[in-house]
């Protein structure tokens, strides 16, 4: 329990963004953890979102996330001293303002950013510079906070090797997955042959990290033994999409590969108690979402042993190394092919689940801010 109240600025401004699901689920959980300190959260002009607890209201920030604009850079500062907080808590590595230097906590994600994103759309010469901006703002948040959270002990030790220096104020504070919506499951759009149809299961957006191409190649090989098998990608269409759809077209098996675009929460639904088995092939992840989000479905795992994720999946995932192709279609195949493995991946997944809680995420980050704003 705090002895005096304190002022705390959390910049939520990536609630409502792919990777901002700790962020929501942090806000959600704190009017009813700390009803003594005061709070601000900084939020983007068009977020929607209130608090009726009296303890903490919101300020709209129009400062845009990441930019290396010096005028947005040295405006964001300004506001946030301005606001005279006790403590900011900066919810990702990249938030943090270069000209801000009072005391602060961050969440460091993982390290991914620094390891596997390309250019995209964008020139490679932009993407250069973008990225030594990047790695800046990445150096200024993890030198100057005065502690970090991470999702994971792998994380906490990938950083570590990365920066020795950080070793003593990193934190683990896991994540969790949520519950499936109380929506009724409702069949995709999309047509096929057969309305009973066996599929592989993914959804997200196709990063060069996710690995989604060596994916394809496993499903490729196992069509020659599992010829009536679909592989189904969801996900909002947007560049990464349109260029894996350009090179699947080129491949043999492009009619069997479905790209469904958004799905509604009652198709996604559908995709995952459907399923075969939902794969994850990912190359590098800080916690792993997904496949919480899958087992919260009843829907078997497979799942790339790369970084983070045998710790956070343990014994509810069937693994494979995701460089290998063969390895990863010999995987998919054990599980599809066997009831016995299929409902002790279920099963395990349940228990899994159990371990990990938004609540207790919460929590142990606002242990850390307490421990912070009371040391003089």
């Amino acid at each position: 329990m705090y002895t005096k109240t304190k002022h705390i600025v959390i910049d939520g401004r990536i609630r409502r963004a792919s990777t901002g699901r700790p962020v929501d689920r942090f806000l959600h959980h704190l009017p009813e953890l700390d009803k003594i300190n005061r709070y601000t959260v900084l939020v983007e002009p068009t977020d929607g979102i209130s608090f009726t607890a009296k303890n903490i209201t919101t300020r709209v920030c129009s400062y845009k996330r990441f930019s290396m604009n010096p005028l947005q850079q040295i405006g964001f500062s300004w506001m946030i001293y301005r606001l005279k907080p006790d403590l900011v808590y900066f919810t990702m590595t990249g938030l943090t303002p270069l000209f801000y230097f009072g005391k602060n906590i961050t969440f460091t994600h993982d390290l991914t950013m620094l390891r596997f994103v390309r250019a995209g759309k964008f020139p490679e010469w932009l993407h250069q510079i973008r990225m030594l901006g990047y790695r800046l703002l990445f150096w200024k948040a993890n030198k100057f906070t005065n502690r970090i959270i991470v999702p994971t002990n792998f994380v906490k030790e990938d950083l570590t090797n990365y920066s020795p220096s950080l070793k003593n104020k990193i934190e683990v504070a896991y994540e969790a997955g949520d519950l499936p919506k109380a929506v009724k499951a409702s069949p995709p759009k999309f047509k096929v042959q057969s309305s009973k149809f066996k599929f592989l299961f993914h959804v997200g957006s196709p990063f060069p990290h996710k690995n989604i191409h060596n994916l394809v190649k496993a499903f490729e090989k196992l069509k020659e033994t599992k010829p009536d098998l679909l592989l189904v990608l969801a996900g909002k269409k947007e560049y990464y999409f349109e260029e894996l759809a350009e090179w699947i077209n080129s491949r043999k098996f492009a009619d069997d590969i479905i790209i469904t675009g958004f799905v509604s929460d009652g198709e996604l639904k559908w995709l995952y108690q459907n399923a075969e088995c939902y794969v994850l092939p990912s190359l590098s992840e800080g916690f792993g979402l997904p496949g919480l989000e899958a087992m919260s479905y009843g829907c078997p795992l497979v799942s790339s042993n790369a970084t983070c994720l045998p710790e956070v999946y343990a014994e509810a995932a069937e693994y494979f190394d995701p460089n290998d192709v063969d390895d990863m279609a010999e995987k998919i195949l054990n599980v599809i092919g066997s009831n016995k493995i299929k409902e002790k991946l279920i099963k395990n997944g349940h228990a899994q689940l159990k371990k990990y809680s938004w609540q207790k995420m919460t929590k142990e980050i606002l242990s850390v801010i307490n421990q912070e704003v009371n040391i003089k």
